[in-house]
């Protein structure tokens, strides 16, 4: 078992509260309020779990800029009161900042057995091996229309 420390155990418990306030927040066709606090709440409690300076090691560094200032650009958007564009300018920089995980997520998910059973099925495998070659093939273009 994993020992954490009480403040990554805050973190833990405030980027739990983030997700379910922006989840609910969408639920609630995108309601202003519930997802400027889920924003501030997942950021926040991200520090608290990796710490303060890996957090902003890890939003900027040189290669992540593009996908940090879509992030951070869409919370601004959506706290300042355009929740649809903020969450979708979100989405996108939250994709391109843990694309790298997401293959990591899918192998751990494979292992738990009802979930790895249904990621197994022939309709869904298919369309998550469809998915991970669009974000291969996003990532080469996204790394060729930056570097222009």
């Amino acid at each position: 078992m994993i020992s954490l420390t009480d403040s990554q155990k805050i973190g833990m418990g405030l980027t739990g509260f983030g997700v379910f306030f922006l989840f609910f927040g969408m639920i609630l066709f995108f309601d202003k309020a519930l997802l400027a606090i889920g924003n501030i709440l997942f950021v926040v409690g991200l520090a608290f779990v990796i710490g303060l300076e890996r957090t902003f090691r890890f939003f900027f560094q040189k290669h992540k800029m593009k996908a940090t200032s879509f992030f951070l650009g869409g919370v601004f958007i959506v706290l300042i009161g355009w929740p649809i564009i903020g969450v979708i300018l979100e989405f996108y920089g939250f994709f391109l900042l843990f694309r790298g995980f997401f293959p990591v997520v899918v192998g751990f998910i494979r292992r738990i057995p009802v979930l790895g059973y249904l990621l197994n099925l022939p309709f869904i495998s298919g369309a998550e091996r469809t998915v991970s070659h669009f974000g291969q093939s996003l990532l080469i273009l996204s790394c060729i229309m930056w570097t222009k």
